[in-house]
């Protein structure tokens, strides 16, 4: 909106320095200072509220973490703050005539929606169960199903619609239309599905701890920022010898927006946290960074960008198959972690949970660092 202002006013009356605001740049930089602020001004109302509505988080007192029994009565739902603080950022400084705004954004919104209802159901319902599975996993299936048919079938993506980046091999793009050009879609559009549903599940594994989620979650979009705004310019495409994606550069302003939200959740959300993020933020960063990965089309990345939600996800997974297994073949369940996501297992092994949080996320840096050496390392 701001953008188109701006854009208007500088045609019109020619005003000096309104041309800045035609850079990707400038835009990214007015979004995550944008998005900062609202996410702090806004913040501490809407904790306020949460605790005036009490809405506020159960701890279960059986699942043998003392530490977590102080968390009792904290306000959750607080992932309406990183919604609103990326969501009015990203509509100011965005591109409205650009698809991939629509679309980024429209996954976010749905998303933190589905979310919503699930916490909702768990906080003002009194049901901890919250949110059939079935009713979540079908919001996320038909994200995924509409963000796939506009990948496919849109006409600014036919060149490359169905191609994404193999990290580390030089020119190589794996095609998912490799058995048939006209119905490419029967693995493209699954493969989106289980994209969105998959991170977002895992960043919903990864919000247990204070500022874990959202400080991970910010280090993933700067990364995720940084390959968009490569891959919507031409010359550092060409340079890098990667794919260039026309208008995807709009997305760099909105990783700036989302990193912006969850640096001024964390100011909220640090040890010991005044607010939790719950469903309501978990389930729309989560999906929000796996469908900005497949616009971009570096998918393939994300158990390196988003390592630390695939490592938290991948223990559940190890967890759960290696206790049944126990459990059919010598009659009691053995496990491999003291507790999972893995983030409980160092807790039982007596890590402060700051210690944790911070060690987590100077692991996610590491591996960004090493999704960003994909570009020249081929």
């Amino acid at each position: 909106m701001l953008y188109a202002l701006f854009d208007w006013l500088d045609d019109l009356f020619n005003i000096p320095g309104f041309g800045a605001f035609d850079f990707i740049t400038t835009r990214t930089a007015f979004a995550a200072a944008t998005a900062l602020i609202i996410s702090l001004l806004i913040g501490q109302s809407i904790i306020k509220w949460l605790k005036r509505m009490q809405l506020q988080e159960t701890i279960r007192d059986d699942i043998g973490l003392d530490s977590h029994l102080s968390k009792a009565k904290t306000p959750t739902m607080g992932g309406v703050i990183i919604i609103l603080a990326t969501v009015i950022p990203a509509l100011l400084w965005m591109d409205l005539t650009n698809i991939y705004t629509w679309m980024i954004v429209f996954v976010m919104v749905v998303l933190g929606s589905v979310g919503f209802i699930d916490d909702y159901i768990k906080v003002v319902k009194k049901d901890k169960s919250g949110l059939q599975g079935w009713f979540k996993i079908a919001g996320q299936v038909t994200v995924g199903l509409i963000i796939g048919a506009l990948l496919y079938w849109w006409p600014a993506f036919q060149e490359f619609n169905t191609l994404s980046t193999v990290p580390f091999l030089k020119d190589v793009n794996i095609d998912y239309a490799f058995f048939s050009e006209t119905y490419g879609w029967i693995i493209y559009i699954p493969v989106v599905i289980f994209v969105i549903t998959a991170v977002s599940n895992a960043a919903n594994l990864t919000d247990g701890l204070d500022g874990l989620a959202a400080g991970t979650s910010a280090i993933a979009g700067i990364i995720l920022g940084i390959f968009a705004y490569v891959s919507g310019r031409v010359d550092f495409s060409n340079f890098l010898d990667i794919m260039y994606l026309p208008g995807s550069g709009e997305l760099t302003i909105f990783a700036a927006s989302l990193v912006g939200a969850c640096l001024g959740f964390l100011w909220h959300n640090t040890h010991p946290a005044s607010v939790f993020m719950g469903d309501t933020g978990s389930l729309a960063i989560g999906g929000a960074l796996g469908a900005l990965a497949l616009m971009i089309h570096k998918e393939l990345l994300l158990p390196i960008i988003c390592g630390i939600f695939f490592v938290e996800t991948l223990s559940v997974i190890i967890q759960t198959t290696y206790f049944k297994y126990t459990k059919r073949k010598y009659g009691e369940g053995r496990r491999v972690f003291l507790m999972t996501p893995i983030h409980h297992h160092f807790e039982k092994k007596g890590w402060p949970e700051s210690k944790i949080v911070v060690r987590f996320w100077i692991i996610a840096i590491l591996l960004g660092i090493i999704s960003l050496l994909t570009l020249k390392i081929r």
